[in-house]
Formats: structure tokens, sequence, C-alpha cells
């Protein structure tokens, strides 16, 4: 989980702690239906709120490094 730490001072820097679904497809370079897909499948941890994903930036990177999400 450090390693996580120190690699998102680094890694996404220009987004904010918590993203949406539009930066999450930026992050990645995917499309919104594959963007749907691994949020709603739990691949990558959210929390919806309204109709709304919020998605931290941790998790991002976590799943990206194989790592464990919060």
């Amino acid at each position: 989980m450090e390693k996580i730490n120190e690699i998102s001072t680094l890694m996404f820097k220009d987004f904010p702690d918590c993203v949406g679904v539009s930066d999450l497809q930026k992050m990645l370079g995917i499309k919104r239906t594959k963007s749907y897909e691994l949020l709603k499948s739990g691949t990558i941890k959210s929390i919806k709120i309204g109709k709304d994903y919020k998605i931290s930036k941790f998790n991002i990177i976590a799943y990206l490094l194989g790592g464990e999400q919060i």
C-alpha cells in the first residue's frame, strides 16, 4: 500500500484524488462501456452516489498494479 501511495504522487498527478467515469476513461484510455463494466463488476472499487460513480485514484492505480484496493 505504501508503494501505491508513492506512485500516486507521480501517476495521474493532474487528476483529483476522487474521479468520475469520464476521468476514469481518460486515465485508462478505455471507452465508456468498458468503464461501467469494470465498476459494476467491482473490478475497480467505487461508490455510487445517485447516478454517479466516484472512484478513488488510489483504487485505479492499485488496479493497474495488481494491488489491493480499499
